[in-house]
């Protein structure tokens, strides 16, 4: 059987990553993954996290099945961590998922089981796995354009595009700090959006990976709360990997918002019954750790605070990083970057140039240009920045 399977091509983010590891510079810097590291290199434990998992472990609790909605407690915090008070949670439905990822397919084969051959629009460029997991559900995948010449949401030629979008369409569209551009629409883009929508009829899906990274944690969520607002039906991808920091724990949430409770209830059976087919039931250690942080007031202030301060650091990395790029001659390249907004942030640069940034000067990056702001040790960005100008200017 296998010898007939032929060569399947491999995911390139993990080739860079691999890469990466066999490289003997020790000058080496891998910005490929979306991990949050600190000054050291290192992507640590957050301390709301260690707390939470020291009082688990105290508590001793069973390891008996959750259900195939997961961890219902955590399901309803993160209803209303993403809604917020006063949102239509009435009308919701939550099952906790194999993280964002988890969340996305679980979602793509809801839509494929509720309407079959339904299009559904991504951003170009777009987050790398989002087109291969809609097509694995069997949905149909259209683009639209992100950003302009100059490098900033193409809010009218996005709007344009969208028009075309059919009734019952979905729309992919990701809440805060865009993957890979880090470019993020207005606020009143957003609510442009959310006319398109509702006089288009088209359904969106919202995936929320970077909350708190961008702008702070509830102006972030704000865009998703607002269409959440507007529209009758709504499908949100949650994933608690970066803002928690529990990458390998694998937590995430499926959220849909139904024009009714009824036909909320029905998506979560149905949901339910996905979950059943592909991994039964979710890992439940990430899921209490997170539900022991929302529902306790003094954990839940310092997980903000944390997140804060990662938040912080991220947007001085990128503001340092634009100031030696402009003061080694790259101003405009220093302005598109400046604007962009959370973990990664798309270098003006081709493929080749990132093939010569990575042989060169051993960054790792990936061929679009994407690089992980969050993982750039301080001392570091000098290098960064004369390598980019190197590639950019041809500089020996």
């Amino acid at each position: 059987m296998l010898e007939l399977l032929p060569p399947p091509p491999a995911d390139p983010l993990w080739v860079l990553t691999d890469e990466f590891g066999a490289d003997a510079r020790p000058e080496r810097l891998n910005l490929v993954l979306g991990v949050y590291r600190d000054e050291s290199g290192r992507t640590p434990v957050m301390t709301a996290v260690r707390e939470a998992e020291i009082r688990l472990a105290e508590r001793s609790a069973s390891k008996e099945y959750r259900g195939l909605s997961g961890n219902t407690a955590f399901n309803r915090a993160l209803l209303a961590m993403v809604l917020g008070a006063g949102g239509p949670s009435e009308r919701a439905a939550a099952v906790q998922t194999v993280a964002g990822s988890g969340a996305l397919r679980l979602l793509a084969d809801l839509i494929c089981r509720t309407r079959p051959g339904t299009t559904v629009w991504i951003s170009d460029p777009a987050y790398v796995n989002h087109r291969p997991i809609l097509e694995a559900a069997g949905l149909k995948v259209r683009t639209y354009g992100w950003r302009d010449a100059q490098g900033r949401f193409d809010t009218e030629g996005v709007l344009r595009e969208l028009s075309a979008a059919g009734r019952d369409d979905v729309v992919l569209l990701q809440g805060c700090c865009h993957n890979p551009t880090g470019v993020d629409p207005l606020l009143d883009d957003w609510e442009a959006l959310a006319e398109s929508a509702v006089t288009g009829g088209w359904v969106p899906f919202v995936d929320l990976a970077y909350h708190g990274l961008g702008d702070g944690l509830e102006a972030d969520l704000l865009p998703t709360r607002m269409l959440a607002a507007r529209v009758p039906e709504m499908l949100i991808a949650v994933s608690c990997s970066k803002n928690f920091g529990l990458y390998s724990d694998r937590v995430g949430c499926a959220i849909v918002l139904g024009a009714s409770a009824k036909a909320a209830g029905h998506a979560e059976t149905a949901l339910q019954n996905a979950a059943r087919t592909q991994y039964s039931m979710p890992p439940e250690h990430g899921a209490a750790v997170v539900t022991t942080i929302l529902e306790d007031a003094g954990l839940r202030a310092a997980w903000r605070a944390e997140l804060d301060l990662m938040r912080g650091r991220i947007t001085a990395n990128r503001a340092v990083l634009t100031a030696h790029l402009s003061a080694l001659g790259l101003g405009a390249e220093a302005r598109v970057l400046a604007g962009q907004k959370g973990m990664f942030s798309m270098l003006p640069l081709t493929a080749e140039e990132m093939l010569r940034l990575r042989r060169d000067f051993a960054i790792y990056g990936t061929t679009s240009g994407r690089v992980n702001i969050a993982g750039i040790p301080g001392d570091r960005i000098p290098c960064l920045a004369r390598g980019i100008a190197a590639v950019a200017t041809y500089l020996p």
